[in-house]
């Protein structure tokens, strides 16, 4: 007895709905996979923009040499919304710019954003500068803020830092950073 209605593999409607489900799935987790990166770059920089300042300090009065710390556009240059890097450098030549045949590079950390944008704001400054003498940003204080593409203010942040020097953490729900 021969049995002819044994098929082997799937027929195009079954192959079609399976795809079209699959679709569905990954349509309803994407927003939520996005909204974990945007989180997990949000606190990778936060924790970046805190050991950066906080070894500026300590690297300019160890060493008691003036070090500036600023972030850099795509060619490399100190730009108060630069977001291609983060430098902390001895400005030997004394221009307020990072030159690598001149300057001392003691730190520096690519941010590699996606998800947000990154700005200096120190006054008229792209960079701050932490005096030798102290190991304090005097008359150089300001703050970094963290201001996401998306997912409204509960990423947004910014970092300060005071004339001492104190480095503190500022969500958005305490103090509005303006994004």
């Amino acid at each position: 007895m021969k049995n002819d209605t044994l098929a082997y593999g799937y027929s195009l409607v079954e192959l079609m709905v399976t795809v079209i489900i699959i679709g569905i799935i990954a349509s309803l987790a994407l927003p939520t996979f996005i909204q974990w990166r945007s989180k997990v770059e949000a606190n990778r920089i936060k924790t970046i923009m805190e050991t950066t300042l906080r070894q500026a300090k300590a690297e300019s009065f160890i060493s008691r040499n003036d070090v500036l710390l600023c972030l850099t556009n795509l060619a490399g240059q100190c730009d108060k919304n630069g977001d291609n890097q983060l430098l902390l450098f001895l400005d030997k030549d004394t221009d307020k710019h990072y030159d690598m045949a001149a300057d001392r590079l003691i730190h520096q950390q690519h941010l590699s954003l996606d998800y947000g944008t990154v700005h200096l704001r120190a006054g008229r400054r792209h960079h701050v500068k932490f005096f030798g003498d102290t190991g304090k940003p005097r008359g150089h204080f300001g703050h970094i803020k963290y201001c996401p593409d998306s997912f409204g203010s509960d990423l947004t942040y910014q970092i300060s830092f005071n004339q001492q020097g104190i480095v503190k953490y500022k969500s958005n729900r305490s103090h509005n950073s303006g994004c």
